[in-house]
């Protein structure tokens, strides 16, 4: 296969994936688990594709170069080896998911046909044939190829300890947990032909929420939103002390928020704002550093959260009499926490500037761009409709691709895509007209002879409501939103044919399928754990060994909680980090005493955190790359400037007032209102307290015993709440850190008044030339 051959392949699959989830995810066309089917499927075929069986097989130069001469090089021949059996790889992937896909979709010839015995593969559970145990058994083989090619070996060997551990359960030892035990067919049948496995709730969440997410990144990359974030950040923190890495903060923490990858995110932000930051007078390995912690806070800011709010619907379940977590009570559990997590990071980069004497960004460079051009209307466009969505109660799907719409739409009319004036108007007027035709459809709805089963999906819904009959804003809306997803179905089209505009769309689509690859492989595997973990005890029997060794302790069990996520973390993307934790360890905090939403904000504020924590901290590796630094001084750099974010868990679960929640997870109320504040405000100085120690500056710099005390200061605010002897001697511990903090900052600031009373002292001695 040719270099061109291979790009085209890719960019196909990469343009049928895209649309293929637009379409399932907002259009019941198929049975939920034929639709992940064909999602994992395509996910998978552009894995083995892009990726080769090792990191150090490459394609030889003299073919990139198209010079025949080392036709038969050894270098040429592993290189056509490797892509002849991904290739073959890629074929079975695609025969394994097929078989899923047509044991189950009730096609009547399918069903005839097709289907063992006239039954589904579903309904068929515990009575699978031969075939379907030789077909599930290949697929696992290839889903953890997949997922080692794409994020490493951490993953697969995890997955395939559970299925040892599932077989062997009966003969273990009982400190390894052991049970009944599962057969080789029962374990191919719990992990890959069922619902609970590869193609169960990882799967679904990756489908449903993140890879959407993905997209409209991308698409607000293409339609120039991310370039407008950094226009903006320049305009507002410019021009103070260590004004572009300000900018970096700012830019990646609103980037990372819609993208929801920390990785993506630092490569795209970092390409912009770590050569502005090596200008302004900063090391490699820090400019790095500062960008690999601003990038992966990113979905830790409501009210988009890269997916991650809508994950936790997924999983949070409250006890019974108890109203379940909705969408705005995560978003709003979420904001103070990732303000915090900002703000510290603000407070680190600002003394860290004044310390090394950073510039700010040149005036001229700073008002080189309005920061309302168009870019900016189509960034808070895409928000405010995502956001308005969500705020009206449509589903998150539903929101996110009626976002997409407004950002297609409003790239369309954009001036700097060089696009003809006609072009651009017969690009509107279609899907003006596609919406209008959608919406007739709605008036043959009731004809069965004008619209068969296979169209009824597509057709408009009603605007009257179907018991009562009268019109309702919300139907209407409704009805047009989903007619308004079908033009964009119609724009997305026109913007692939036409010649000016299939650039950038190639492009957005190439890197969603791209970014998406390595989440699609991974949830498919984690797959493996959750179908092993639904089908034995090993959930419950996990739990209960977590509490016999941290017995009644909270602050154990949260460390424990937090080792393991650091751990499973290393080189995972943070989505299946938090996938995994959810799965073995999210009811453990809510049997102590946690509310379940404290509990998962932890677990994911911990996956995000593995992004930043050495050795293996995949969001420095990508800044490190960039800047040309030391992969591990990059690392140790972005630990240190993320370090509030690994204190901020432990804050909110022994002071849930910055959850905005009660005791127990009862809702906020007035009389919270105190704790609160006090809350903030030991927060707020605990933060800067470790700024300053972290940098070695305050008013000035600071000695090193008064660094020594900011840091004691910092921990007497920022550690968990105290009880000895069933007293609580939390507060008294705050007051205290309170306390040592202000008078290291009086005596820092004599210090600088002295300084600067002798600078100026100096000045005036001098005599005039």
């Amino acid at each position: 296969m040719s270099k061109r051959t291979g790009s085209l392949v890719v960019s196909s699959l990469s343009v049928a994936l895209c649309l293929f989830t637009l379409l399932a995810v907002n259009y019941n066309i198929l049975q939920p688990q034929s639709s992940l089917a064909v999602f994992v499927m395509f996910g998978m075929v552009l894995c083995f594709l892009t990726y080769p069986a090792a990191k150090w097989v490459q394609r030889p130069a003299c073919e990139s170069a198209g010079d025949t001469r080392g036709r038969w090089s050894r270098e040429r021949i592993v290189w056509l080896a490797d892509r002849i059996a991904s290739v073959g790889l890629a074929v079975l992937t695609v025969v394994c998911f097929t078989y899923v896909f047509v044991q189950t979709e009730p096609w009547p010839l399918l069903k005839n046909y097709v289907w063992s015995g006239g039954q589904s593969l579903g309904n068929r559970a515990g009575q699978e044939t031969t075939l379907d145990f030789i077909i599930g058994g290949l697929g696992l083989l290839l889903v953890l190829e997949a997922t080692r090619r794409s994020i490493g070996w951490i993953v697969p060997l995890l997955s395939l300890a559970f299925v040892l551990h599932a077989w062997w359960a009966p003969d273990l030892p009982d400190w390894l947990l052991p049970h009944q035990g599962l057969s080789v067919t029962q374990i191919i049948g719990s992990t890959f032909l069922q619902s609970l496995g590869v193609l169960g709730p990882a799967a679904s969440v990756m489908f449903t929420y993140v890879f959407l997410f993905v997209l409209f990144g991308a698409f607000l990359e293409m339609s120039g939103a991310t370039q407008f974030i950094i226009d903006f950040s320049q305009r507002v923190f410019g021009a103070t002390p260590g004004g572009p890495a300000k900018v970096s903060v700012v830019s990646s923490g609103l980037m990372g928020s819609l993208s929801g990858s920390a990785v993506a995110n630092a490569v795209t932000t970092g390409s912009f704002t770590i050569p502005m930051m090596r200008s302004a007078g900063f090391p490699a390995h820090v400019a790095a550093g500062i960008e690999a912690a601003s990038s992966s806070g990113g979905a830790l800011v409501p009210p988009v959260m890269g997916a991650g709010a809508y994950m936790m619907l997924e999983f949070i379940e409250r006890a019974p009499g108890r109203p379940q977590v909705t969408f705005l009570e995560i978003a709003k559990a979420a904001l103070i926490p990732a303000i915090l997590y900002y703000f510290s990071l603000l407070m680190i980069v600002h003394f860290y500037s004044q310390r090394i004497g950073a510039r700010g960004v040149d005036e001229v460079e700073r008002k080189k761009h309005r920061i309302w051009e168009f870019e900016g209307l189509v960034f808070f466009s895409a928000l405010g409709v995502l956001v308005g969505l969500l705020v009206l109660g449509f589903s998150a799907f539903k929101a996110v691709t009626g976002s997409l719409v407004v950002i297609l739409v409003l790239a369309a009319m954009r001036r700097r895509l060089q696009l003809e004036a006609s072009a651009r108007v017969f690009a509107l007027s279609c899907f003006a007209l596609v919406v209008v035709l959608h919406q007739l459809t709605g008036l043959v709805a009731k004809s069965p002879t004008v619209v068969g089963s296979w169209f009824e999906p597509f057709v408009a819904t009603s605007w009257r409501h179907p018991l009562g009959g009268q019109l309702t804003g919300r139907l209407i809306f409704d009805s047009l939103l989903g007619s308004s997803i079908v033009g964009m179905i119609g724009l997305l089209l026109f913007a692939l044919l036409n010649r000016s505009w299939r650039p950038g769309m190639l492009t957005a689509m190439t890197r969603s399928a791209q970014n998406g690859i390595s989440l699609v492989a991974a949830s498919a595997c984690v797959g493996i754990v959750i179908g092993i973990v639904q089908t034995t005890p090993m959930a419950n029997d996990f739990g209960e060994a977590i509490k016999s060794v941290v017995e009644s302790s909270l602050l154990l069990a949260l460390i424990g909680i937090m080792v393991c996520s650091l751990i499973l973390g290393m080189g995972v993307p943070s989505v299946v980090c938090y996938l995994l934790m959810a799965t073995l360890m999210g009811s453990l905090l809510g049997e102590m005493g946690v509310d379940p939403l404290a509990a998962h904000l932890f677990i994911f504020y911990f996956g995000m955190m593995s992004m930043v924590t050495p050795p293996v901290s995949l969001a420095a590796y990508a800044t490190a790359s960039i800047a040309g630094a030391n992969i591990m001084a990059a690392s140790t750099a972005a630990f240190r400037f993320a370090l509030v974010g690994f204190t901020l868990p432990y804050m909110f679960i022994y002071r849930p007032a910055l959850l905005l929640m009660g005791e127990s997870g009862q809702p906020f109320s007035q009389g919270d209102l105190p704790d609160l504040v006090f809350a903030l405000v030991v927060a707020v100085l605990g933060i800067i307290s470790l700024a300053a120690g972290l940098t070695g500056y305050l008013k000035t710099n600071l000695s090193a015993p008064l660094r020594a005390l900011a840091f004691v200061a910092a921990l007497l605010m920022l550690v968990p709440r105290l009880e000895l002897a069933g007293r609580d001697f939390g507060h008294l511990i705050d007051i205290g850190g309170i306390a040592l903090f202000t008078v290291i900052l009086i005596v820092n600031w004599q210090q600088a008044r002295r300084l600067s009373c002798g600078t100026a002292y100096s000045h005036a001695g001098k005599p005039r030339s």
